[in-house]
Formats: structure tokens, sequence, C-alpha cells
């Protein structure tokens, strides 16, 4: 089988996408990346809930027309005021990805454990018992299928002790849910980004869950088209996926994939933003050919290679001195319009707010293409049999 050049279709392009006759309610909906995703897969979203008003913001921006938008913190959040809010429609898909930070290998994990801290744009507030509120809103809801994502963490160390107990809470609320680590680079997303994905259906339903299979080849760096890719510092263009894009925002932290070629970009072209990286911060490592073309490291930074994926984009990326992927011919973080191509998001998705919140929107979000393929597989494997044995 022939890989296809990777394309993210336009906003315009998937509010065209015919509907499939399936609804959508999401949880800590964030910018709508998976809302996205579902709508590429014809679901019709009919209420999403987000707490942080930045990310909220940005998911008005890009809404699918008649969706509502509760921007209550989720603890407020009844079964009955969804119902009421979407007129009682029945509901085939329950989404959400509560936040991660309690569980990323990248955080204090444990030592956070049962604590209030600050999760984005200053808020306060304990993370680690948020599946519990998922788990409350699909017991009130029963909708016909659940999905949810969380980090790769989740199932390491200390961290799989809360999984066993989210999986027995689900199992309570009266789903059968199986989880299973996908990568989005094996999911047509130029980016090595491993995300947890539970899949549950509803128990009085006697289906099982079912998850996307890998696609015969990934997407690299090389292949998002982001324009002129050359040999440069020693850098060559390839056949492999880039390594993952992180979501921070801090302004030497990341930057947008764009043309090379002609004068270096020093600036986001959405921002204004510097996104220059010192010669100081990134050191010798820089300007070393690397024959095989893996990562190089330098300092906290992550310089990727683009015959492979994007390496694991974090909301941190975007803040200066931040961990993070820099770009792979350029010392400099990504642009935006570069992010939002190896993240699987539309090259016309509204991010809004400074250059750092917008690299934290996208750093946090599920891919809209890794979620397609999720939404795709609930539908036709899920959803459309269930409708057909009725």
């Amino acid at each position: 089988m022939t890989k296809p050049p990777y394309r993210v279709p336009t906003m315009a392009e998937i509010a065209a996408v015919p509907p499939n006759g399936y609804t959508l309610v999401s949880t800590f909906s964030g910018a709508g990346g998976s809302c996205l995703g579902f709508r590429m897969a014809g679901f019709t979203p009919l209420w999403a809930s987000e707490f942080i008003g930045p990310a909220a913001e940005t998911y008005r921006a890009n809404a699918s027309p008649g969706v509502i938008l509760d921007t209550r913190d989720i603890r407020q959040v009844q079964p009955a005021d969804v119902l009421d809010a979407i007129g009682g429609r029945p509901i085939d898909v329950l989404e959400g990805s509560p936040p991660c930070s309690s569980f990323s290998t990248a955080g204090k994990r444990q030592r956070g454990w049962g604590e209030a801290g600050v999760y984005s744009e200053g808020v306060r507030q304990r993370t680690d018992d948020l599946f519990w509120e998922f788990a409350r809103l699909a017991e009130g809801l029963r909708p016909r299928v659940i999905v949810a994502e969380n980090v790769s963490g989740l199932v390491k160390g200390a961290a799989k002790g809360y999984f066993k107990l989210i999986i027995r809470r689900l199992a309570e609320a009266g789903f059968n849910v199986q989880a299973r680590l996908l990568d989005a680079s094996w999911l047509g997303v130029p980016q090595a980004r491993q995300r947890l994905i539970f899949i549950g259906v509803r128990s009085d339903l006697g289906a099982e869950p079912a998850f996307p299979a890998p696609l015969p080849w990934r997407y690299t760096i090389a292949d998002a088209g982001l324009g002129g890719i050359k040999t440069l510092h020693g850098a060559r263009a390839g056949s492999r996926p880039g390594p993952a894009v992180m979501t921070g925002n801090r302004p030497h932290t990341h930057t947008e994939l764009v043309a090379l070629g002609g004068e270096p970009v020093t600036h986001d072209p959405e921002t204004g933003q510097d996104i220059t990286i010192s010669r100081y911060a990134i050191g010798r490592e820089w300007n070393r050919t690397r024959p095989g073309g893996g990562s190089a490291r330098y300092l906290n930074l992550t310089r990727p290679a683009e015959r492979l994926p994007l390496p694991t984009v974090t909301q941190e990326g975007g803040n200066v001195g931040a961990a993070s992927v820099t770009h792979w011919a350029e010392p400099r973080k990504l642009t935006l319009g570069e992010l939002r191509a190896l993240s699987g998001f539309p090259p016309d998705f509204t991010l809004t707010g400074t250059y750092t919140q917008r690299w934290e929107r996208i750093g946090r979000a599920v891919p809209p293409v890794m979620m397609a393929a999720v939404a795709a597989t609930v539908r036709d494997r899920i959803l459309a049999p269930l409708d057909a044995a009725a």
C-alpha cells in the first residue's frame, strides 16, 4: 500500500463532513482537539465542558454550530444539567480527557496526589481525582460508548494503582472498559505522541470495545510538507516521522514549521513572538552532524530529525527555558503554523491568546487526526453493528 500525502483537512472541509447521525458530549474539552476529531468522523457535538478561560475561548472560536459550552468546574455539573441543555437527546458517545499532569512522568506524580496545584493559567485545582468526575457523569448520562484519554504515565510505576481503580470505577458506572496505549505517529500524525485511550461500551448492550489498528506507515516531519526542507547544519530530509510536539508556550521553547530557504525565521508570523534560541543555550551540539538522523539533545532541548516523527509536544514547550523540541534545521522553536501541522490540526484552526497560550492549547490537546481514527472505529465497529442488530 502506498503512503498517501500527509494532509489535514481545513475547518471548512470538516464543517462540510456529512453527519453520521451519532451524537457526542465532551468533558475536559480544552481547545477542542478531541471534538474536532469526532467531527472529522461525522459526529455531532451537542455539549462540551471547559473550565479554563483561555481554552474555552479557543474552543468557541472553532466550535461547530449549536454546541453548548459549559464553563463551570466539572465538579459542579450534574447529569441533569447536561440532559436539560441538550433537550433530552440520546447520547451516543461521552468523551473526555481528564487533566493528566498528576500522572505525567515529567511531573510530581505521587508527590502531588491529593493536593491542589497550579494547573493552567494560574488556576489551582486537584487533578488526580478528575477521572471520578468523568465516571460520575458517565453513570448519570448513560451514553452508549465512553472514550477517555490520558498520558502513558498512568500505567507506569505507582500510578498503576490509580489505573486499576479507574477501570473498576468505570465498570461500577455500568461500562465494559478496556484501555490501550496508542501512538499518534501510527494513526496519521507526524508526531510520536503516546496516549492511553479508554473505550467502554455500556454493559447492557453486550458489545466489546474496539480500537483503531495502526497504519502500515508513519508520517515524518519531512512528510508534513512545510516547504523546502533542505540540507542545513548537517540535517537531511528523509522518510521517517518527526518527534512529538510539546504544548508549552514560553517564547524560546517552541516554533512553527515553516518553509526553509531565504532569510532564517526568527519570529512567529501569527504573534510576532521571538522564537530564536541563543547559541549559548544550544552549545556545540547544534552544529554536530548526525549521520544516523536521530534526535540530538542539547541542555533541555531536543532537536528532531526530519526523517522521523516529531517528538511529543508538551504544554510547556512555548515557555522560555522549558524542555521542548526545536526546529530540526534552524536554531529556533516552531512557529504555530508548524505546530499545527505536526500535531494533526487544520492549518486554519483558530488559536487565541499569546504565543505561549496558543502553544499550550495544542500541547494539551489530543491530535484531532488521532482522535478521528478512534472516532471512526467507534462508529464503524461499535455503534453501527449495534444499530444493525437492533
